[in-house]
């Protein structure tokens, strides 16, 4: 009777369990942001570039878990016992103090919305240094040289929270550039209903900032390391661009 009433508590204890836990070696847990159509909670597959994280661990056995946030509470919560790190990200030096860079897992091709009637002519960025004011992110990484001109004064930028209000102060004629990528400008002018009617009037500078890579932050830790690894070596089996390529076509069409 004692060994009949001990299974039937252990059954009920096994049965308890979430079934997420009996995997839980094989669930790596990342922390993102909305950022279509790389990134985001509401989109087909969460995005282009989890979608391509996601195949990578998978063909080494692995199920990747995403939790989206603000993306300076993402960096923060990157840093936690809770996730392995965060994506999708810009490379910059000063984020290797707490993290470790994977090999790319896309492009991403940036530089600036404007006025298809105030299109700005340029070649350098010292051509851009009498713009009374361009629009960025705040947070972003932009591209080196750009983000020390910045810092430095001598481009003069109007930070917001988020990209579809830098679209609309362009649009408004309020400033004349805004910083972002061309992937995320054709998605929000597809999508945002407030930006849906301007949409004619903005277009992407046909001159690039930086065509960038996307990579996977890891965390500096053992693990960190140890999943990098399995990552990378993932990467190398599946077709990143077609991914990508396929996935634009479905998203952005």
């Amino acid at each position: 009777m004692r060994k009949l009433i001990y299974c039937l508590f252990f059954l009920l204890a096994v049965l308890a369990i979430p079934p997420s836990s009996f995997a839980e070696g094989k669930v790596v847990r990342f922390a993102s942001l909305d950022w279509p159509p790389y990134s985001g909670a509401s989109l087909p597959e969460q995005g282009a570039n989890i979608t391509v994280a996601k195949a990578a661990f998978a063909a080494m056995g692995y199920e990747l878990e995403v939790m989206f946030y603000p993306w300076a509470r993402t960096i923060m919560v990157a840093k936690t016992n809770q996730f392995l790190g965060y994506f999708p990200e810009y490379y910059a030096k000063e984020i290797e103090k707490d993290f470790i860079f994977s090999d790319p897992i896309g492009d991403s091709p940036l530089g600036f919305a404007e006025r298809k009637d105030n299109s700005v002519s340029w070649t350098t960025l010292n051509d851009l240094t009498s713009v009374k004011a361009i629009g960025v992110v705040r947070g972003y990484v932009n591209t080196e040289d750009f983000d020390k001109m910045a810092a430095a004064g001598l481009l003069k930028v109007e930070p917001v929270v988020e990209d579809s209000i830098n679209l609309r102060k362009v649009a408004a004629r309020r400033i004349p550039l805004a910083v972002i990528d061309k992937y995320v400008l054709q998605y929000i002018l597809k999508t945002d209903e407030n930006l849906i009617p301007k949409s004619h009037l903005l277009q992407f500078n046909p001159r690039l900032l930086e065509s960038k890579k996307l990579y996977l932050c890891f965390q500096k830790s053992d693990d960190g390391r140890r999943y990098l690894k399995i990552f990378n070596d993932g990467l190398k089996k599946i077709d990143v661009d077609k991914i990508t390529k396929d996935y634009f076509e479905k998203v952005l069409k």
